[in-house]
Order: C-alpha cells, then structure tokens, then sequence
C-alpha cells in the first residue's frame, strides 16, 4: 500500500485535520499520481457538511486534480512517467452498460464511482484530491495540455466539464443567444466556454457587482436579476439559459426569458427541490433540463478547446491549512472564482 499525506473532515460540523490515508498498489492499468494542485468545488462542501446524504467518515474530498504521472502498472500504454495529467469527479464505472460504451461514464447505469464518498470495485471507500497522492485506472485519466498550468487546470476537470457539457450538447454557437445564471466558479467558465464558442452571452447575476469581471471574460451583457425590470427588458431573449446556482430560484421567472424551443439547464444542484409551473414550459415549448459532468472523451476534448482558445478559471491557490476558511469563504461568495490548493503544503 502507498502512503499519501491528506486532509480529513471528521463529520459534518468537524474542522480539516491532517491525515494518513492509504492508496492501492497498483494494478496492471492503474496510474500513481502526484498530486500537485487540488480544487475546492461547492460539491465537496456540501458533500463534507454531509448535505447530500449519508457521509462515510473520516471523508477526504476533492475531485478537481492536477498532478503528475510518478509511476504505471505493467500494461498501461496511454500514460508514462512524467506526464501531465487530471483526475475529475469520477475514478471507474462498470464500463459495459449502454452509457459507457457511448462515452457517457458519467450516466452509468451501474453508477459511476465517485472520486470520493464512493466505494472502488476493491470494496474500498474513495478518497479525493486533498492529499498527495491518488492511484487511478488510467481510463479515467486525461491529459493536462502543456499551455495550462497545473494550478489552473484543476478547476477545468469538475467547473470546465459541467459547464462545457451543456453548451456543447446545447449547441452554444453563433447566432445562438445564451445566459449565464450566476457568476461564480461555474460561471465564470460557463462565460469563457459559450464566448469562446462563438455565442451571444450575457450573465444574470444577483447584482452587478462583477460586471467588469463578466465582461472582461467574454460576457456581451450583464443584468442583475434583482432588478425586476431585467425579467421584463430580457423576455423570450434566450436560446439556451445555463443555470450554475446551487439555489433555490423562481425557475418559471427564467423560463420567462427563453425563446420559443429554448432550453434551460440546470447544472448546479441545489438542497431542496425546485418547484415550477408547467404552463411555463407548454406556452412556448420550452424544455427544462439537467446536466452532469462529462465523459472521459468529453473532458479530453474541454481541456483540449480551454488550451486552443486560452480559456482557464480565475483561481487563488491557498495551502492546506486554509480549507476550513476557505469554505466559509465560498460560502459567503467572496471569492474570485475558485480556491485551489497547493497540495505541497499538505
């Protein structure tokens, strides 16, 4: 067994402590990686505050991973030592149902195994990204292009996917319309992604406060959905409506703002359930959706398109002391757009 240093929560209330955990030797397919770079995605908080069910603690989270190939078993041939490479939010699937042999690990019928909070075909618990080492089946592998740096590639393999997903799968493109439903560490990437794709984007944020931000990334307009007068000017406007909030929202006020056949997704996962009214669907044969991650293949491709068109996630890199404040500080949204930690520092 190999020994990587980590950090562990306890329960749902407890603060991060430093931890030992143990990886598995590896298998003729499985890669060890170094972990360089490990991202905080509001996942982990709500999984670490035990949120989203039940938690098998002590839990170490973290599915957006950077590193570097140490070392391969016998009949690895994608990867080599040295390499570049990520790690997202799952580490295996059954790989023979429908959905995988598409590409679509991620719909598993099976069930994907989660990078964390989730139990390997080893019979063992998965623990995540904040430590310093994780052993993979080189299938859930990608590779890291050279042009982006380990620290802001961690963000792409959860942030990058979930966004890029959608909009490909919804034909961001140009002459499409297409809003952005909240600026944070989804949205800001969703906001590069649909730019970069050749869409008109405009973000609908709480308030303006991160206009120039928005703006800057790509975004063509900015409306604080505060404003009432912002569901009145942008009615029947959206093609295509990306919805990255983790909250509870009037969702046929959105609906509202599609055009006739548009479609609004819903990427971020709230705690409760949404309500809606369906004649806010029927009257202009709108479509209410709902996305998750992407494949292995898809991934690839998201972090291939980032590295062509120069698109990476607004990070601050924090050591591993800081992920207590660093939740709270996500929490509060008082961070520009995602924490990722140095896991040296572990």
């Amino acid at each position: 067994m190999i020994t990587a240093k980590a950090r562990a929560v306890d329960g749902p209330d407890q603060s991060f402590r430093a931890a030992e955990i143990k990886r598995r030797d590896l298998d003729t397919h499985d890669i060890l990686i170094e972990i360089k770079y490990a991202g905080i995605c509001h996942s982990d908080i709500h999984t670490a505050h035990g949120e989203w069910g039940e938690v098998n603690y002590p839990l170490v989270p973290g599915h957006e991973i950077a590193g570097i190939v140490a070392d391969v078993g016998s009949e690895v041939t994608k990867y080599k030592v040295g390499d570049r490479v990520g790690v997202g939010c799952m580490v295996d699937s059954c790989g023979e149902c429908v959905n995988c042999r598409k590409g679509e690990e991620q719909y598993c019928l099976q069930g994907n195994i989660p990078t964390y909070a989730g139990v390997d075909k080893y019979g063992e618990p998965t623990q995540g990204g904040y430590s310093t080492h994780i052993v993979v089946t080189e299938g859930f592998v990608v590779r890291i292009p050279d042009n982006i740096d380990l620290d802001a590639a961690a963000p792409l393999l959860c942030a990058g996917i979930t966004t890029y997903s959608p909009l490909r799968r919804w034909e961001a493109a140009p002459g499409k319309k297409v809003a952005v439903v909240g600026m944070g560490g989804l949205g800001h990437m969703a906001v590069q992604i649909a730019h970069a794709m050749g869409a008109e984007v405009t973000v609908l944020s709480q308030s303006l406060k991160k206009k120039d931000d928005g703006l800057q990334l790509g975004a063509d307009s900015y409306y604080a959905t505060s404003d009432p007068e912002t569901f009145k000017k942008l009615a029947g406007t959206f093609d295509l409506i990306i919805n990255t909030v983790s909250a509870s929202l009037n969702m046929d006020a959105y609906f509202s703002l599609l055009t006739l056949d548009g479609t609004l997704v819903n990427v971020g996962a709230p705690g409760e359930p949404l309500s809606l009214n369906v004649m806010s669907l029927i009257g202009h044969r709108r479509s209410f959706a709902g996305s998750m991650i992407g494949g292995i293949r898809e991934t690839q491709e998201m972090l291939d398109f980032c590295a062509e068109h120069n698109i990476a996630p607004k990070i601050e890199v924090i050591s591993a002391d800081q992920i207590d404040e660093a939740y709270k500080r996500v929490l509060a949204s008082d961070v520009k757009y995602r924490f990722v930690i140095d896991t040296s520092t572990m």
